[in-house]
């Protein structure tokens, strides 16, 4: 089907893989365009039947319970992001020469002629409080922007939807970036790289590789983080546009073509006349809400994106100050007898909680869940010297447990062998038990969450709720 945009869809067999949030936008905009459509989902379940009711009223075919096959005269699969590569489904696609896009790949393809460019943001941790952060800093200098992506706005339905836009603000997952091959930003940034999904990609080199995709073609800028190389390797291997530039962030003094702080405050050495002499000042550390490190660092990736479209610097700092993050992501919640408890329930995997427990000097830590195939030695050597003591919850809490033993064997360890909907309660219970006035009490599971909860926002939810429960006796 060739890389560019595909105007004549009229009687192409599409398959469509997976229903979802994805896959319903896909198979609809693809049957309104005239292809021939048939959706196959692995489920059948009461949410998919009811989901394959409402796309065969339109005419489309769904067959339910049957991933692994490819329909018969099938011309292009259209993905769900979360199938894996080794599907049977791909393997079988793939041997009939038959191009399998995802759903990004299927909005890049479906845009019109005049459409907005994308501003875009991947990594393993902070990539929807950066992209948020960069739609607040649009919307100040009065552009017409969304977040969209894989922070839960279907980039579809930004695209072919009637709003007309100047530019988005785009996350996009590993997954996602698998499946988009021609995707060619505007502007792009990742913001770090640690080991994640890698039962997905397969390996390290894999999931990075799916990573740097998102700088291919970029016309303007190419962001990556100074402190982390293997996003700066990234840059240097992608093939760019002539004068795209290389634009790091870092914590620390910036050089030329860079963004950074200086004495509390975010200045730009890259987007201004006579970079190697000059700095422009953005916005003070306190206008990033919360100033934590690796926020700190997500406002220079925001900003350095902005900026590569042209805001002013004004427009940077108006919109890092009326920006709010979202739920459970280095959230405090309340002080209880001079301890602060802190939700950062969105710590799923060791770079984020290592992030997060970088933030505080004396840390009573909640952690545990599902590991993802994660280790832990690292995490809880670079952190040890902050523990005053660990509440361990959760399937695989025992090889935090072991980590601790054997990195941290002086920290106090509670080891708490329960799932149950009380879990929590008990949990926040045993870490007042351990905590001093002036500690922090710190929930950054290092961990997914399915294995007690629904989602990591009802593990935030059920640690508030304990901790206000805490405060109600208190």
């Amino acid at each position: 089907m060739g890389s560019g945009q595909v105007t004549d869809w009229q009687g192409t067999h599409v398959t469509v893989a997976g229903l979802g949030v994805s896959g319903l936008p896909a198979a609809k905009a693809l049957h309104a365009r005239g292809a021939k459509v048939t959706v196959v989902n692995d489920g059948d379940d009461a949410r998919a039947r009811e989901q394959a009711a409402e796309l065969e009223a339109l005419g489309i075919t769904v067959r339910l319970g049957d991933g692994a096959t490819l329909p018969e005269g099938t011309e292009l699969v259209v993905t769900a992001p979360g199938w894996k590569p080794d599907k049977p489904l791909f393997t079988a696609a793939r041997a009939a020469g038959v191009e399998i896009w995802g759903d990004v790949e299927l909005a890049w393809r479906l845009r019109g002629p005049d459409a907005a460019p994308w501003l875009a943001v991947t990594g393993t941790n902070g990539k929807t409080t950066t992209v948020q952060m960069l739609a607040s800093i649009l919307k100040a200098a009065g552009l017409r922007t969304a977040a969209v992506g894989n922070i839960g706005v279907s980039l579809l339905d930004a695209v072919l939807g009637e709003e007309t836009y100047d530019v988005l603000a785009v996350e996009l997952s590993s997954y996602q970036l698998h499946w988009a091959p021609s995707l060619r930003a505007h502007s792009a940034a990742v913001l770090n790289l640690a080991p994640d999904h890698l039962d997905w990609h397969g390996s390290m080199e894999a999931y990075a590789a799916d990573k740097g995709r998102i700088y291919e073609g970029n016309r303007v800028a190419c962001v990556y983080n100074v402190a982390d190389k293997a996003t700066e390797e990234l840059v240097r291997e992608a093939d760019v546009e002539e004068g795209c530039r290389a634009i790091g962030f870092t914590l620390g003094t910036p050089g030329p073509s860079q963004l950074g702080v200086v004495d509390g405050i975010l200045v730009d050495r890259a987007f201004v006349e006579n970079r190697q002499k000059n700095a422009q000042e953005l916005a003070e550390v306190s206008d990033v809400n919360p100033p934590a490190p690796h926020n700190i660092a997500n406002a220079l990736a925001a900003a350095a994106l902005a900026r590569a479209f042209g805001v002013p610097a004004s427009a940077v700092r108006d919109g890092l100050r009326n920006f709010t993050p979202d739920a459970h992501r280095i959230a405090h919640v309340a002080d209880v007898d001079s301890v602060a408890y802190i939700d950062d329930s969105k710590a799923t995997n060791t770079h984020a909680a290592e992030a997060s427990l970088a933030a505080y000097e004396s840390i009573v830590w909640i952690a545990g869940g599902l590991a993802k195939g994660a280790t832990f030695d690292e995490l809880v050597a670079k952190s040890a010297k902050r523990l005053r003591g660990a509440v361990l919850i959760g399937r695989d809490r025992a090889l935090i447990r072991e980590a601790l033993a054997r990195h941290a064997p002086e920290v106090p360890v509670v080891d708490l062998d329960r799932t149950d909907t009380g879990a929590m309660l008990a949990a926040v219970q045993e870490a007042q038990a351990l905590a001093r006035p002036g500690d922090t009490v710190l929930l950054a599971p290092a961990c997914a969450s399915m294995d007690m909860f629904a989602n990591y926002n009802k593990r935030g939810d059920a640690f508030a709720a304990a901790v206000r429960e805490l405060g109600a006796g208190a």
